[in-house]
């Protein structure tokens, strides 16, 4: 019997005992990416449900007055100390595995790991298999085809050496998009899915407000990183150079990658068309979503890609490629979803610049609708109890599950 089978047979729990959650992610500082902010808003709306969530995390690199993505105050969080950061290095599992067990037994139901090829992850796959424990999987973007290419001889290496047991160890995987879940299976892994998309915050109509400017803006919101594209979007901008527009690069460096970026605006000699703010705070990302005439996420691969979500839910419309999952875009007219390059992405840039202004507010009323009607996060809460419960023995098997 396979691991993840084991874990299904013995977490059989009757319906009226409650159910707790253990999540366990490297990090949750807003600058770490994406998981921090799913994994602390989706915990918050299972604690509304009713459901006994808590996070273990890391501390490494993270200073006293760091700030944190907010949880529900119901939500308790673990961090676990560690003097070497969330991305590196084995030796981080000791320390975590150990916390993890204590918190685990006897009365978690599960645990929800997030990511891949951490420590942290080998950590959670290693003690669910210790502890017989059902374990539930979100890659967050880290097993996607692209991700698998990106430095792909240290992760040919990990596979071998422990990536594929803790897979195998996974009773079921969460996938925020079908996109995301062909990945997975083109993987040979054969355990359920659950197609689950991520919600979003979406900000109060106060709350999205232009100030009065006279240079019109396209804005990139995310992390300064080779995958986002952002050399790509240096290049469409040089190619239709657009008179009266600036573009807007936010977000935290990572890898020394805004180096490169700007070593390729200065190439093109676009210097004064380009502006970075770095990181913005959490209390004043809605303000920068408001005052963008456009977003744009040039990404490479994206398993969900939360900042379209965000700005589309402050009424901007969005260029996004085809490696995110987010077809809905044209076809609610919304947005553009265009094939991966510079070429694409400067035709797409080129109609949506040409636009009246009235024609634009127009394409993101109709997105703040589209992300109101299918992206709370309640509704994704409910769906992924479905599948706990299911998982648990309390229920029948729910419908996102493929």
């Amino acid at each position: 019997m396979r691991p993840r089978d084991i874990a299904l047979t013995n977490c059989r729990y009757a319906a009226r005992d409650p159910m707790k959650i253990v999540f366990t992610v490297a990090a949750l500082t807003p600058e770490s990416g994406g998981p921090a902010r799913t994994v602390s808003a989706l915990s918050s709306s299972l604690a509304d449900l009713g459901i006994a969530a808590e996070i273990i995390t890391l501390a490494a690199g993270r200073r006293p007055d760091a700030p944190l993505m907010p949880a529900n105050k119901n939500v308790k969080t673990v961090f676990v100390p560690c003097w070497k950061a969330p991305r590196f290095g084995v030796a981080l599992a000791p320390a975590f595995g150990s916390t993890l067990r204590r918190r685990c037994a006897p009365d978690a139901c599960l645990i929800h790991d997030n990511g891949a090829w951490l420590a942290t992850n080998h950590a959670a796959a290693k003690v669910a298999r210790e502890q017989k424990k059902t374990l539930v999987l979100s890659p967050r973007g880290m097993l996607t085809k692209w991700s698998l290419e990106y430095r792909s001889c240290k992760k040919r290496l990990a596979m071998f050496a422990y990536q594929r047991r803790d897979l195998e160890t996974v009773s079921c995987f969460h996938a925020s998009s079908e996109q995301e879940a062909e990945d997975l299976r083109s993987l040979g892994l054969t355990q359920p899915i659950a197609i689950i998309p991520n919600g979003v915050k979406i900000p109060l109509k106060k709350l999205i407000h232009r100030e009065k400017n006279n240079t019109r803006t396209v804005l990139f919101l995310s992390r300064i990183n080779p995958k986002k594209g952002l050399l790509n979007l240096v290049k469409a901008w040089a190619i239709i150079r657009p008179e009266g527009w600036r573009a807007v690069i936010a977000g935290p460096d990572e890898q020394n990658h805004k180096k490169a970026v700007i070593a390729a605006i200065r190439h093109e000699g676009l210097e004064r068309q380009f502006a970075f703010t770095g990181m913005v705070p959490d209390e004043d990302k809605w303000r920068v979503f408001s005052n963008a005439d456009l977003f744009v996420l040039p990404s490479y691969s994206e398993n969900f890609g939360v900042a379209v979500a965000e700005a589309l839910a402050c009424g901007v419309p969005v260029i996004t490629t085809k490696g995110a999952p987010w077809e809905m875009l044209p076809e609610k007219k919304c947005g553009w979803w265009i094939d991966i390059g510079a070429m694409p992405l400067a035709a797409a840039l080129k109609e949506a610049l040409s636009m009246s202004d009235g024609k634009r507010v127009a394409m993101g009323l109709r997105g703040r609708k589209l992300v109101m009607e299918n992206f709370a996060w309640d509704t994704a809460a409910k769906q992924m109890t479905d599948v706990y419960h299911w998982l648990s023995g309390q229920a029948e098997k729910p419908g996102c599950i493929v």
